[in-house]
């Protein structure tokens, strides 16, 4: 499936956004440079003809967008949360691609449920309302369970979606391995191995019961967490294409209208969406990486609710001790010490300068403290920090790939409630309260502990381990066999145009 025919993929996605008129929108969101922008028009242009329509009532970006498939949704959602890289106005029209997608019939989703529950609708629900989302993968239905009258979200993936997803993966994966044969220099930052990690993602939001599960787990990681709330999971009305849920309340976090008119500060809400994200991140290890505006909202006494569980992002401690000192670093300006962490953790090769690298950071650092938020050039930001990452070597982290997206992400929700918002300020005593907790005297001797109790473990098979260990390290090595490949890959050879010509014979005589 990832042959060259994906080229008509990618020439097709390249159509569709000069055909719908979403280049020029692109190019100017993204301020690209005149030749890079004239080369893209230069090569799309004769091809538009081979690009979707889409719906010709939407605006440009969400209808090219929506006519390429979810994958190209799914990267919409994501430029939606950021008005400061790509403009407000486009912001603003691909924010309608996180709930607002022309929705599948209700018939079909009632028949979906009946495959999946084996039951009728109307022998599980009453009110089983029309669609009142509809996302890039699933659609939700309101509606109240017929045994109690409790209302509740019975959410169904769209027919067809994994055929979608695995066309436009395929197409990625073709591209990937296009960039990394003619720019070896992109290799650093594993292209392929992004779309696989992406994949993974993606194939594990096909199936809602993961969903449920991450659901349930996310729920007890957070249930102190004060002004957060999370809809409970009904696990007997759930399945692989079907999950239920109790129905949440709220207010749209995108609706800053409706927010503004209901009381809501929206100041308070933009720091409490981002100090959350870091909790989960660096407290848990475990946390919601598809915190756009479409899969959150806001209670009546102000609680934030989260749904929408597909995607949730895993660390392991030591990358959030090591994640957590990189941000510490910022925040304190001790650019030294963030530079030395990356050396540490391996981030950097070691033949590289820290020093000079210290120095890069700084002039990515200090631009952000003393300085009005809204003034701060992320697409600058980010731009210069790819710079610094090429020029040191760094290569792309796939283990930290869902943590740096759901950032760049909450950033994004954050600054469209509050635009002054500083992400340094908001997140230090988040910051603070792990550092403390998790790297000093007491973090030390619980490590120890820890340490203490595996060996224990494993105490009765410790002095085995240890005498198989150096013996095979006091073995010489036994040097590998000659290979035989050559004589016995001629002769192999010989045999095969020997067996050819008599068979060639044979045919001829008869």
């Amino acid at each position: 499936m990832r042959g060259p025919h994906n080229i008509l993929r990618l020439i097709r996605t390249g159509a569709t956004l000069e055909r719908t008129g979403a280049m020029g929108l692109v190019m100017d969101a993204f301020e690209a440079p005149p030749l890079v922008r004239g080369t893209m028009r230069f090569l799309a242009w004769p091809f538009q003809w081979l690009g979707y329509k889409g719906d010709p009532d939407a605006p440009p970006a969400p209808r090219a967008l929506t006519a390429l498939g979810p994958a190209y949704i799914k990267f919409g959602q994501i430029l939606s949360t950021r008005p400061d890289l790509v403009g407000e106005d486009l912001a603003q029209q691909l924010r309608v691609l996180q709930d607002k997608l022309p929705p599948f019939s209700i018939e079909l989703a009632k028949r979906s449920i009946e495959q999946e529950l084996g039951q009728p609708v109307e022998a599980l629900f009453d009110d089983f309302s029309p669609p009142v989302a509809a996302a890039s993968i699933a659609q939700v239905h309101k509606a109240r369970l017929r045994e109690d009258g409790t209302a509740v979200a019975v959410k169904v993936l769209r027919p067809g979606i994994e055929r979608a997803f695995r066309r436009d993966i395929d197409a990625f994966y073709f591209a990937a391995r296009t960039i990394e044969m003619l720019a070896p220099g992109a290799r650093r930052l594993r292209p392929t191995e992004v779309i696989a990690h992406f994949e993974g993602v993606v194939m594990g939001e096909l199936d809602l019961r993961l969903e449920a599960s991450s659901a349930s787990e996310f729920a007890a990681n957070t249930g102190e967490d004060a002004g957060f709330q999370l809809p409970a999971v009904q696990w007997d009305l759930s399945s692989r294409r079907v999950m239920t849920m109790a129905w949440a309340d709220g207010l749209p976090l995108g609706d800053n209208a409706a927010l503004d008119a209901a009381g809501h500060d929206r100041s308070v809400l933009g720091e409490r969406v981002l100090q959350l994200f870091l909790s989960h991140a660096l407290r848990d290890g475990y946390f919601h990486a598809d915190m756009h505006q479409g899969n959150l909202k806001v209670a009546a006494n102000g609680d934030i609710i989260a749904y929408d569980f597909g995607i949730m992002g895993h660390i392991d401690e030591y990358t959030r001790r090591v994640y957590a000192e990189i941000l510490y670093g910022f925040i304190r300006r001790d650019y030294r010490r963030v530079a030395e962490v990356h050396f540490e953790a391996g981030y950097v090769p070691a033949d590289r300068d820290v020093d000079a690298f210290a120095r890069a950071l700084r002039a990515v650092g200090e631009p952000i403290f003393g300085m009005d938020a809204s003034k701060i050039s992320m697409g600058s930001l980010l731009s210069y920090l790819f710079e610094v990452t090429e020029r040191f070597g760094m290569e792309t982290r796939t283990e930290l790939i869902l943590l740096q997206r759901t950032m760049v992400v909450v950033e994004g929700v954050a600054r469209s409630l509050y635009p002054q918002i500083n992400i340094w300020q908001v997140a230090k005593p988040v910051v603070e309260d792990y550092v403390k907790s998790t790297i000093g005297p007491r973090a030390m001797l619980r490590d120890l502990g820890r340490t203490a109790a595996v060996l224990s473990r494993y105490g009765p098979r410790l002095p085995k381990l240890v005498e198989d260990a150096l013996i095979r390290q006091a073995t010489p090595a036994t040097p590998p066999a000659p290979s035989r490949w050559p004589r016995n890959g001629f002769w192999a050879l010989l045999g095969g145009v020997a067996g050819a010509a008599a068979m060639f014979a044979l045919m001829n005589y008869s």
